[in-house]
């Protein structure tokens, strides 16, 4: 009976190519967004596990969580150096890590930081060692894959995120190690001191060391010709009584030390200072939601689609029931019973959903490892084709469930179907 249902497929193999085309469309459309959904919920949440609070300049709340989480967009400015120390100082404060960000290399981020910002994401070195002193820096996995940086490497930041920024052509950065994969944000950026980016645009900090000018690298389209005194220099930055540029940071990383902390810090800082306290997970519920609405529309238009495919299996397959009820009497009189006769039609309503099934899942995995290689955006926040996601055997379900659903009424029409009468009609 699986084989007679097979031939009338191929029988009308054009029809069923476009209906299983429709489902498989429709299929798709719903996994890519479960996938894409879940991805960045999963990756947003790695990335901001252990980080109770962000506290940076005046702004978008979202834009510092943005840039000083994710690393997916531009800081909201600088603040003092001084602010981390008072942070510190705070009885509810069990972690602070300073963050200096806004330089990059071939679109790896470059983050002046300290060693527990690696203690956060877990992160351990895979090659080497961590950066101790000016100059060193530490290599995520995926940012020494894009780069070609190794070990012993040295190479010169370029200002802001893009390739059309100027080269720091008076600092070098030495590659001193490699993290091992995490699957955090880590993975794609550059690891340095504080000090290291103060040196960088000229701004002298405690442990500031001097660099000889030395051959190193450049990211695509560095300008060798720059003025340190123009828009490269940290946003905000405050001048120190010797009449330069102070030492100021862009974002510190809170970790609470009691439940207590998260109700006070937060309104103390926004309301008594110049800074701003925003929370990761607050500001991601936020975003998630303002997503939200868009993919349940775009879920509801996928359904349509699978729904129309499905439709156009049913009225295929009640029109073939009716055209081939002098076969299905032939097949009776060759010994089939009621039951076999309506299965193959069952069989062919549950084969073309399969088959969309089967087709929609693998276009959509492969629509993400073509949308991951050629935007590097999405992935950033997560997005990939390799995982798995337990929610698309429950569309595949659905949609095996509907096609038979599908088919449903015309295997009924062939089981009522009287043989005596339909021969007669026959003669």
């Amino acid at each position: 009976m699986i084989g007679l249902a097979l031939a009338y497929l191929r029988d009308r193999g054009l029809v069923t190519a476009l209906n299983i085309l429709l489902i498989a469309l429709g299929v798709a459309s719903l996994a890519v967004l479960l996938l894409v959904s879940s991805q960045v919920e999963q990756r947003f949440t790695r990335d901001s596990a252990g980080i109770d609070l962000v506290v940076g300049a005046k702004g978008s709340p979202l834009q510092l969580i943005l840039s000083s989480v994710y690393h997916v967009d531009v800081p909201t400015g600088n603040v003092p150096a001084a602010s981390l120390d008072l942070l510190r100082g705070d009885p509810g404060v069990a972690r602070a890590v300073p963050l200096a960000l806004g330089d990059s290399f071939r679109g790896a981020r470059i983050v002046g930081t300290e060693p527990p910002f690696l203690a956060i994401h877990g992160a351990t070195i895979a090659d080497g060692r961590n950066f101790a002193t000016t100059g060193e820096a530490v290599v995520g996995a995926e940012a020494a894959r894009t780069t070609g940086l190794t070990i012993g490497r040295r190479f010169a930041g370029t200002h802001g995120t893009g390739a059309d920024g100027h080269a720091h052509d008076n600092f070098a950065f030495t590659v001193v190690g490699i993290l091992a994969p995490t699957g955090t944000v880590t993975d794609r950026l550059i690891l340095t001191t504080i000090d290291s980016v103060w040196a960088m645009h000229g701004i002298e900090g405690p442990a500031t060391q001097k660099h000889a000018a030395e051959p190193h690298d450049h990211g695509p389209g560095d300008a060798h010709d720059h003025d340190h005194a123009d828009a490269a220099e940290p946003k905000g930055a405050i001048l120190d009584p010797r009449g330069g540029p102070a030492p100021d940071i862009t974002a510190i990383l809170v970790t609470y030390r009691n439940a207590m902390a998260a109700v006070r810090l937060p309104s103390a800082i926004n309301r008594e200072t110049a800074l701003q306290a925003a929370s990761p997970a607050t500001e991601t519920a936020r975003l998630l939601s303002l997503f939200g609405a868009a993919f349940d529309g775009a879920r509801l238009f996928a359904w349509l689609v699978a729904l129309t495919g499905l439709a156009s299996v049913f009225v295929i397959l009640l029109a073939a029931a009716t055209a081939r009820e002098g076969d299905m009497a032939l097949l009776r009189v060759m010994g089939a019973s009621r039951s076999q006769a309506a299965g193959t039609v069952l069989l062919e309503g549950l084969i073309i959903a399969a088959a969309g099934a089967l087709l929609g899942l693998a276009a959509a995995h492969a629509l993400l490892a073509l949308g991951a290689s050629l935007f590097p955006t999405l992935r950033a926040v997560g997005v990939g084709p390799a995982l798995f996601h337990p929610g698309e055997l429950g569309i595949a379900a659905a949609v095996l469930g509907l096609g038979v659903l599908a088919a449903l009424i015309p295997a009924l029409k062939v089981y009522r179907t009287d043989l005596a009468e339909t021969l007669a009609r026959a003669t």
